[in-house]
This record gives C-alpha cells, structure tokens and sequence, in this order.
C-alpha cells in the first residue's frame, strides 16, 4: 500500500513493515514476521522494482516481530541491516528480556498470537551479522534515515527520521493499537522493558515535523507530532 509518494506499508494494524522507495533505492523500516517476505515482494513489484533495489534494513529494535524476513535478505541478498548498538546482541538472538505482557483482552491477544503465528513469527531467524548504528547517525541508505535513540522499549530502541518521506518511524516506542488490549489510538506499547524511560525518550522527538509518524503496531498518525504525545500522555495517566 502507498500512504504517499515514496512511502509504502506492508502487513497491517497488528504488525506493520515500511518501505521507503526513491530514485536511488528502497530502504526497509523493521522486517516484521517472516511471512511478510511474500507481501514484500509483491509490494516492489507493483512500485516498479524488485529486491536487488533494497539497499538496507533498518531496524528500531531488536524484538523478534520487527526481525521476519531481515536474515533472509541479509544471506541471500546481501541486504545490510542495521540497528542499535544497544540492542544488537538481542537482534542477533544473543540476549533476551521477559516484559511485563500488561493489561490483556483475550480475544485482541489471540488475535495477535494467532497473526504472529500464522505468519511465521515462531520460527524468526536472527540475523546472524548486523551494522551498528548510534544516537545521531544519518545512514547511507535511500531517504537519508536519521538515528533518534529512544531507549526504553529496550535499550536500543529508536525513532528513525525520513525527511524525505515527512516520516517518523517510531518502532514500539509508543503504539496506536495495543496487540494485546485491541484499543486504538496514540499509548504506551506492551512488552516494554522500562515504561518510565520510554515515556521520558519520547520528548526528543516533540520537535521534529513529519506528516506521518509511524508505530509498528497500528495505523499511523497524521495529526501531527505534538497532538500525538499530547494523546499519548492522556492514555499513560
């Protein structure tokens, strides 16, 4: 799906994979599950182009629904991927945390593991080999993604930056559909290592101007980026 000239969405509302697509290349936001790939290449081929355009994976953190299809394109595409020097040991499988689940709705919760499951989300490989990234870098991939460290999902969570696109990808570093509680809009994300530390990183992004801010969980938001931390907050209290 399109959502505007050079940004595309695969997947949906539980769990979403975006693409960045210029004249140089495509860069890919978070891999999602590993049956995204079929969606994945559908996806190029009705924007013209096809997996040799792929230039680089970016990852906001190292969870194993953001990974899918990043090994399989890393191996035999030759496809870099990117992350966090925080968490690349848990994106390579090396490490791993066991968050609170939170507030839980059984049938959204189903759903969600039924979703996950059904699209190979038990069966994720790591990547075996990652490039880091830090606070602050700009990467040489196609729309010039720019590094926002948000540490509090997990240490090495990130917002990525795509003026290009007027984009904001903010991975799990909030949410606006709760996987396990089915309620939609802006709130904390489940599974979050340190709720307080994710709520405070989300002030280095109230400055920053994008049409689009983009969860990897839910639809994305296009009311702009004060009105979505102001939301946000109202569902944290």
């Amino acid at each position: 799906m399109e959502l505007t000239p050079g940004l595309h969405r695969i997947g949906n509302d539980i769990v979403a994979v975006h693409l960045i697509i210029t004249p140089d290349g495509v860069t890919i936001i978070d891999a999602g599950l590993a049956g995204h790939y079929k969606e994945l290449r559908a996806e190029l081929r009705a924007a013209g182009r096809d997996l040799d355009d792929v230039r680089g994976i970016v990852l906001t953190h190292g969870d194993t629904d953001h990974l899918g299809f990043a090994e399989r394109l890393r191996a035999e595409n030759g496809v870099p991927v990117y992350v966090h020097e925080a968490d690349a040991a848990r994106a390579r499988g090396a490490e791993s945390t066991k968050p609170a689940w939170g507030k839980v709705r059984l049938a959204p919760t189903i759903r969600f593991l039924a979703y996950a499951a059904g699209k190979g989300g038990l069966k994720t490989r790591h990547p075996t080999e990652v490039n880091v990234f830090r606070d602050g870098d700009v990467l040489p991939l196609p729309g010039a993604p720019r590094i926002i460290s948000l540490p509090g999902h997990s240490p090495g969570s990130v917002a990525v930056h795509v003026p290009a696109v007027r984009a904001l990808f903010v991975g799990d570093a909030l949410t606006t559909r709760h996987v396990l509680t089915g309620t939609t809009g802006p709130q904390p994300a489940p599974f979050t290592d340190d709720p307080t530390a994710a709520a405070e990183a989300l002030t280095r992004v109230e400055n920053i101007e994008a049409d689009w801010v983009v969860p990897g969980h839910g639809a994305p938001w296009t009311g702009g980026v004060p009105a979505l931390l102001a939301a946000y907050r109202a569902a944290a209290n």
